[in-house]
This record gives C-alpha cells, structure tokens and sequence, in this order.
C-alpha cells in the first residue's frame, strides 16, 4: 500500500520573534505586579479571545504591528498593579493602561529584535479597541505568531477570562 507524501509545511514560530514576545511579556506583567504563564503559540492568526485589545503600529526596517488581547478581568488585574489602584468595571483609566502596557510590550519586542533580522526602529502611539466579534484581515507574506499566556487570577472561573495573547506581524521592506 502506497502513502501519500506528507505536505512540505513549516509551522515552527520564529524563535528570536517568539523570545522577544515571552521576555517582553513577562517584563511589563512584572512592572504591573502580577504574572502569567505562556501556554502556546499560533503561526496562524486565530481569534482574540478577549475584549480589551491594544494595537500597535511598528516600521523601519520591516514594517507590521502588535496587538495585545486580553480579558477585561486581566486588563483590570493588571492595569490595577502597574497603577496601585483597584478597579471594580472598566474605566477609561484601565483603557489608557491597557494602552500603556501595549506601549511596554511593543517596547520589550523591539529591544528583543533589535539584533535580528526583524528589528525595527519605530512604534506608533497605541489604540486600544474594546468590545469583541472585531476582526483583522491580514495580508498575505507577513512573519505572524501569536502567543497566549494565561494570566494567574483565582477569581476567573472561565479560561478565556485568565487569557493575554500576543500577537506580531511583520513584513520586510
């Protein structure tokens, strides 16, 4: 019996890129007092689970952008220990800081990629979406991986209310 040949398909994720989102990740959880576990990584855009996400635009010498989701339960988790406040609902407040954690990743990644082949040398100013059943289309050629964490909260029963995931998508110029 004859088998077919498997599909020449590359699925690992670019290890400086994916270095660069856990150090980053990891840092800016640290300066917001909590932290979360990496769980996993996509090559492929998947949905965003959570309903507060902070975008970012990056150029030089590739060009892209960095997206940060997470759940409103994480945003106010961690915004609360980067602001030594406690917030009950979201509050522009939590959006302005899921902004500036977005600031922080963004800014961890281009230290991380600074000596690779991805390394850019500009970010723009974050925006921040609330609200979920958004989508974003990318285009074709980009180097994408997405990687999730999963945020350490005892109060979050459901899964999808403890998750963080980044996501990078560059193209070079």
């Amino acid at each position: 019996m004859a088998t077919a040949a498997a599909p020449n398909v590359d699925i690992a994720a670019d290890p400086d890129i994916l270095r660069a989102i856990v150090s980053a990740v990891e840092s800016c959880l640290t300066m917001c007092d909590t932290t979360a576990r990496c769980v996993g990584y996509s090559t492929v855009p998947v949905r965003d689970p959570g309903n507060v996400t902070g975008l970012i635009g990056v150029h030089g010498d590739v060009s892209g952008f960095v997206t940060v989701n997470m759940a409103e339960q994480v945003a106010r988790a961690a915004v609360a220990g980067l602001l030594q406040e406690h917030f009950d609902r979201l509050t522009p407040q939590v959006v302005d800081g899921v902004g500036e954690m977005t600031n922080i990743i963004s800014g961890g990644i281009k230290s991380g990629l600074a000596k690779t082949p991805w390394a850019f040398s500009h970010v723009t100013v974050p925006s921040v979406i609330v609200g979920s059943n958004y989508q974003i289309a990318y285009a074709s050629g980009l180097q994408f991986l997405s990687v999730v964490f999963e945020h350490k909260n005892e109060e979050a029963l459901m899964l999808d209310d403890r998750m963080i995931q980044v996501a990078v998508s560059l193209i070079r110029l």
